[in-house]
């Protein structure tokens, strides 16, 4: 398998998942349905936060030489996300709350499936990057969506270096396989998330056709 025909896979197989992870219902799940920029602002902080910490995490338990310093990069990445997002709040500080997808990252150990992981992560944080910026947009503030424009294209520089990893990493089919369940895993773990708490708010998860 080539890194393009695993990022193919990874989305044709998450389809459904992805899209919903991208309608204007991720944003709501975010916040417990407080839609105004202040807590959206908060919930952004928060996954950039967590985000970063899981990479550290990463980082500092890896063997690898070449998937520690991408993770290292990345972790780098995230903190001057979280950095961003923190300097549109006054005196917010996030915490490092581990849920669905990144509790699922930090239970990873295995160098292959982390690197698998991090391309689903990747599709995923995509969406609501996506999101973030359209409801700024739609606030009227283009400097604050400008923030996590900027945001989502360093996700372009995080998936390529993700899947050059696996190039490095992946010597046989049962190597690809493995990080591709990784990386399912890691969107699955996001959706479930985000359908848990929609139901919690008595909101269904599945558009309406």
């Amino acid at each position: 398998m080539t890194p393009s025909e695993f990022l193919d896979a990874v989305r044709d197989d998450n389809e459904t998942a992805l899209s919903r992870l991208g309608s204007s219902k991720s944003l709501y799940a975010a916040t417990g349905g407080e839609m105004d920029a202040g807590p959206v602002l908060e919930a952004g902080a928060d996954a950039e936060y967590v985000a970063a910490q899981t990479f550290h995490a990463w980082a500092d338990s890896e063997s690898d030489d070449a998937a520690r310093e991408a993770f290292e990069t990345t972790a780098a990445e995230e903190d001057d996300h979280a950095d961003a997002v923190l300097a549109e709040l006054d005196d917010y500080q996030p915490d490092d709350d581990a849920t669905g997808m990144q509790a699922y990252l930090r239970g990873l150990d295995d160098t292959v499936e982390r690197a698998g992981a991090l391309v689903g992560r990747v599709l995923a944080t995509e969406k609501s990057k996506e999101q973030l910026t359209g409801f700024f947009v739609g606030q009227a503030d283009p400097q604050t969506a400008s923030v996590f424009r900027g945001l989502k294209g360093d996700l372009d520089d995080q998936r390529e270096r993700a899947l050059d990893l696996l190039e490095t990493l992946c010597e046989d089919d049962e190597d690809w396989e493995t990080a591709k369940d990784a990386a399912d895993a890691a969107i699955q773990a996001a959706y479930d998330e985000y359908t848990e708490q929609l139901e919690a708010m008595g909101v269904n998860p599945k558009p309406v056709c």
